[in-house]
């Protein structure tokens, strides 16, 4: 499977729990609940950034460069975390849900440029067997992670 396949399947997954917070966040009432939704939200994306920093957008680092795409991608990252980060800390409950509602609207934006404009670039640029053994390595890191 390619590197591109999975890593939108994956985003599935993230739109998905996007739209649960989304919908569940309002109704949360404990700093507590909006903390842990946060953190569980923020461990699930660092192991999807990681892999995907490594394996798909390090060799597209020249591509995105080209495009001026490079130090947005990185700059949303920043954006998400820190978003992400504050929810966590803050000691307020409406500063916690607007913080974990801005990851998530930063966290669609981003994902909605991935999927216009990195993973075409990926397949116009990679070829199928680099984007095949790509996702050969995803799916090694996956399993190792499981162990």
């Amino acid at each position: 499977m390619k590197i591109t396949e999975i890593l939108l399947a994956e985003h599935a997954v993230f739109h998905n729990l996007f739209d649960h917070i989304e919908k569940t966040s309002p109704r949360l009432r404990t700093l507590a609940e909006l903390r842990a939704l946060a953190a569980t939200l923020e461990t699930l994306l660092r192991a999807h950034s990681v892999t995907e920093d490594e394996l798909f957008i390090a060799p597209l680092e020249h591509c995105l460069e080209q495009i001026g795409q490079r130090e947005t991608f990185h700059e949303e990252h920043d954006e998400i975390d820190r978003s992400l980060l504050d929810a966590q800390k803050t000691r307020q409950v409406r500063s916690a849900r607007q913080h974990l509602s801005q990851a998530v609207t930063a966290c669609r934006k981003h994902f909605d440029k991935e999927e216009r404009i990195v993973f075409p670039l990926a397949e116009r640029t990679l070829k199928a067997d680099t984007l095949k053994a790509l996702g050969n390595a995803w799916m090694k890191r996956r399993e190792a992670a499981l162990k």
